[in-house]
């Protein structure tokens, strides 16, 4: 008896010149022509899912819960192009934020920017999508820099790319703390700018915060005064450089009073610059007010300008004149 060996080559039908294995009766295997019309059971369609969108939201945000992120990108891809929701689905926020989660573990970051860019999300859920907004940039700035972002780094990451108002409700939200914080800070700064660790807890306790941002906060406020300080002091040099050269313009060469007065501050902050050479008017000196500074009330008493005035023109007559008798 013969048997047809239908399905030895899989589910392809033959050719019509295809020739076939037979067992004969003796169990010895002979070859005869396939048939024209013999073909093989025809292959069963792929079922294609009938979820609706509800559905499909609910399987969505169970992965989600789950943490599953392997079976919720097997889930979306299984999903049908033509499905007849598609455009629904396309608009539910479940299946949108599903969807920027696939695309973050992926590391295809183009994708989740765009998702977050282009639709806009429920309060409740930008926390994680600001998140894995964040995530994502920092992810791509520490790989072209070829290290780790440090605290500064990220800041200025987020400074560059801001988050989008399809995830942010336009508050600024800032890493400051609470004024009443600021205030005990700022109180135990000026009591003690280097706080041992036992102080900083107790700050911390008093505060609610960590030892850690207790410390964090007295580092960087010393930071601030310090360049603080050095600003405010070449700002002060230059002031006085600059009325220094406004008064040379004025009278035409400082006086001992100036040089006197500067000579105090110089002292008391940076170093001494020293009076004239002669030093022959020093135990008249008295110190100047601002109002005289600013504007001189009168002018200088010729009886009291006219020697020095008269020393200047006579040594730019004779340079190599050693004395001069007045």
């Amino acid at each position: 008896m013969y048997h047809h060996l239908d399905g030895l080559f899989g589910q392809r039908p033959l050719a019509p010149a295809m020739w076939v294995p037979l067992r004969t009766a003796s169990g010895a295997f002979a070859a005869f022509p396939a048939p024209a019309a013999a073909f093989f059971p025809p292959v069963p369609p792929v079922p294609m899912l009938s979820f609706s969108s509800e559905q499909v939201a609910s399987v969505c945000e169970t992965l989600e819960e789950s943490g599953d992120v392997e079976r919720l990108a097997r889930f979306l891809w299984s999903l049908p192009v033509a499905h007849p929701n598609f455009l629904e689905l396309n608009k539910n926020e479940a299946v949108l934020r599903a969807r920027a989660l696939v695309a973050f573990h992926m590391s295809n970051f183009r994708e989740l920017y765009h998702i977050l860019e282009s639709n806009r999300f429920a309060k409740g859920s930008h926390a994680k999508l600001q998140a894995m907004w964040l995530e994502a940039h920092y992810q791509e700035a520490a790989k072209l820099r070829g290290r780790p972002l440090g605290p500064v780094d990220k800041y200025r990451v987020r400074k560059k790319f801001p988050m989008p108002r399809t995830i942010w409700d336009g508050e600024q939200k800032t890493h400051c703390f609470k004024e009443r914080t600021r205030s005990l800070l700022r109180e135990w700064y000026l009591q003690d700018p280097y706080p041992n660790p036992t102080k900083k807890r107790e700050l911390a306790q008093a505060t609610g915060l960590t030892p850690t941002q207790v410390g964090n906060w007295f580092k960087n406020r010393r930071q601030r005064d310090r360049a603080a300080a050095v600003k405010n002091r070449m700002q002060l040099i230059q002031q006085q450089s600059d009325g220094k050269r406004l008064d040379a313009h004025k009278v035409g060469t400082p006086s001992d009073e100036e040089d006197d007065f500067d000579d105090d501050d110089d002292e008391a902050m940076f170093e001494s610059t020293g009076a004239d050479d002669d030093g022959s008017d020093s135990d008249e000196a008295r110190p100047i007010s601002d109002d005289e500074t600013e504007t001189p009330a009168k002018k200088p008493n010729k009886s009291e300008q006219a020697p020095a005035m008269e020393l200047k023109r006579r040594s730019k007559a004779s340079p190599n004149t050693a004395t001069v008798r007045l």
